[in-house]
């Protein structure tokens, strides 16, 4: 029997404060046992009169009681409740964190975000505004540390390099496709990072290395000119984006394999890693990681993109390892072919060949075929998608700005003539092309953001306290659009980057000081910044001395409208008509627009 049971079987409930409530508003009529002797009534008429009394002074005074009780219950659960409310919606300000907007218990600010149903950058830019230059959100379970301003960054970046130079925690999705954060991208600040990132210096963008590939640029540009010339033919206008992707995509899955495939292959390789980046983009999930078994489907579908991304990159591992065996035979170009992969650099001469033998600490072992695949899809994706957005951009102002393209024109000519071929040293004593370059870097970064950091320990910055657990996001996009550093931000200007303008002695590796970072800054700025600038440089000087360029007959001005696709793009892909600067060897006379140009 439970203790709450009297002696005669009736049930007892607990004065619980929630019963007291409801005595308060339901009361039951008194019931009585009839086996109650009438003598013994009798007998105690006059007491029990007087227990009565007694009584309804005792439970008038204990009604006072409980009202007291059910008024301190009401006003301690409130406080309570008010104090857990305020401690799981404040974002910034507590804890030494910098300020920021408030948020909702669990989610913080992700869903306030979400409901903008805006861009992301739209977003910071208002809370720059409010909050001041660094701020914190909370996204879900994730500590968001945003900074702004370019001190701020350049001290993060350069002057507390180490402390800021590690990653946050990956979603599955992009453990998925780094193989546990085996890339030089995503390697946190260590061992592993260490050794990755110093064999990728050594085998692509050592000076050695940068000169020995130039006649594997020299091929890919000589192929992106033809073709230019055959679609302009077939259709009366070039989409630039396409061709340029294609370009440097040959270009770096040369360097990765040390093979030339066909244009259909290329581009199915570029499709499957611009479908990775997008599906890597951060999601719901990533934020929420209790709802992750609520997509399934994603995770499924990013299982799927992860066989065709090996299936397309996995046979070129295999052929380059035969290849270094001694496999394969001789076609009447006198390259190797195996298994239907022509390879046209020697042993040793592919990024991949140096990754057979590592042996990167923390991982156990030499690396595996999904790791290969995955640091060549490294390089590939990285350098396709910003050089060939670097140039779309550039190419729209040439197309909107004549004066520019022929004074761009007129540089190149100057220091190589009509024909000769191009080289590396060329570029680099062209001032104006240089600056044409930085120009469309500043004007259009290819992203608002750099790769979110972490810092390695427990740190401050600018007077306010960054854990070890949160996302470092740098906005970096504010830094070019600051009008006390660059006057008349919006307009696209080459001069600036010329002797006597504001932007001439800006480094664009931000060591000195952060005026711009297309390429990020500090010990995680992308090591292949050089390699990407010049792969740019050379196709611009070429495609502008090879043509004039022009909208297409009968469309307007390009939009310059931006979105964004993993890094920003032109809303409305770049379409243009070329005019051959040379007909039949000699340079071509006549009027502008979609005639044939002067030079």
């Amino acid at each position: 029997m439970s203790p709450f049971q009297m002696v005669d079987g009736s049930a007892f409930t607990p004065p619980t404060p929630l019963c007291r409530c409801l005595r308060r508003y339901i009361s039951l009529p008194p019931t009585h046992s009839s086996s109650t002797p009438a003598s013994y009534t009798k007998l105690r008429g006059e007491e029990a009169e007087s227990d009565r009394s007694i009584e309804c002074s005792t439970a008038a005074a204990r009604s006072k009681m409980v009202d007291m009780n059910d008024v301190l219950l009401v006003v301690s659960a409130a406080v309570l409740a008010a104090m857990w409310w305020r401690r799981c919606s404040r974002t910034g300000g507590a804890d030494g964190l910098p300020p920021g907007p408030p948020g909702w218990p669990v989610v913080g600010n992700l869903f306030q975000v979400i409901l903008q149903r805006r861009p992301f950058m739209y977003v910071v830019r208002d809370l720059r505004e409010k909050y001041g230059p660094i701020f914190t959100m909370r996204m879900g379970q994730r500590t968001l540390i945003v900074v702004t301003d370019a001190d701020l960054i350049h001290d993060a970046l350069v002057k507390q390099g180490a402390a800021f130079a590690s990653r946050p925690e990956d979603s599955p999705t992009r453990l998925l496709f780094s193989v546990g954060k085996c890339t030089v991208n995503s390697a946190p600040y260590g061992p592993l990072w260490r050794a990755l990132r110093r064999n990728f210096v050594a085998e692509i963008v050592s000076p050695p290395r940068v000169k020995g590939f130039s006649w594997i640029r020299e091929w890919a540009v000589g192929s992106h000119l033809r073709r230019l010339r055959a679609e302009f033919a077939a259709t009366g206008a070039v989409r630039m984006m396409a061709n340029c992707r294609l370009s440097i995509c040959s270009i770096l899955i040369c360097i990765c394999f040390g093979a030339k495939i066909p244009d259909e292959l290329i581009r199915e390789i570029e499709e499957v890693l611009k479908d990775v980046m997008m599906m890597t983009m951060p999601k719901l999930p990533d934020f929420l990681p209790l709802l992750t078994p609520l997509f399934t489907k994603q995770l499924a579908a990013a299982r799927e993109l992860r066989r065709r991304q090996l299936g397309c990159l996995a046979p070129l591992v295999r052929a380059r390892r035969e290849f270094i065996r001694g496999g394969g035979e001789r076609n009447a170009d006198g390259n190797t072919v195996v298994g239907g992969v022509e390879m046209v650099s020697a042993p040793g001469e592919a990024y991949v060949d140096s990754l057979f033998d590592l042996e990167p600490p923390g991982r156990g072992k030499r690396l595996g075929e999904d790791e290969l695949v995955t640091l060549c899809s490294e390089v590939m994706s990285a350098g396709t998608d910003t050089s060939a957005t670097a140039l779309e951009w550039a190419m729209m102002h040439l197309v909107l700005d004549a004066g520019v393209q022929d004074k761009l024109y007129g540089e190149v000519v100057s220091k190589v003539g009509t024909t000769a071929r191009i080289t590396e040293a060329d570029v680099e004593a062209m001032p104006y092309l240089q600056a044409v370059v930085k120009e469309t870097f500043r004007r259009h970064p290819p992203s608002h953001f750099v790769l979110s950091h972490a810092a390695t320990r427990d740190t401050e910055l600018g007077g306010y306290r960054v854990p070890a657990d949160a996302s470092v996001e740098f906005y970096t996009a504010w830094v070019t659009e600051n009008p006390a550093t660059w006057p008349d931000p919006e307009a696209w200007r080459p001069e600036r980057f010329l002797e006597g303008g504001e932007g001439f002695d800006t480094d664009i590796t931000a060591t000195r000081a952060l005026r711009m970072m297309p390429f990020g800054a500090g010990r995680r700025i992308c090591p292949a910044a050089t390699l990407g600038v010049l792969h740019i440089q050379l196709m611009l000087a070429n495609m502008v001395r090879e043509f004039r360029w022009v909208p297409p007959a009968g469309e307007g001005p390009p939009d310059p409208t931006e979105t964004f696709a993993f890094t920003v793009v032109m809303k409305n892909p770049l379409r243009a008509a070329l005019v051959e600067r040379r007909v039949g060897g000699e340079l071509a006379t006549g009027g502008g627009g979609g005639a044939a140009a002067s030079a």
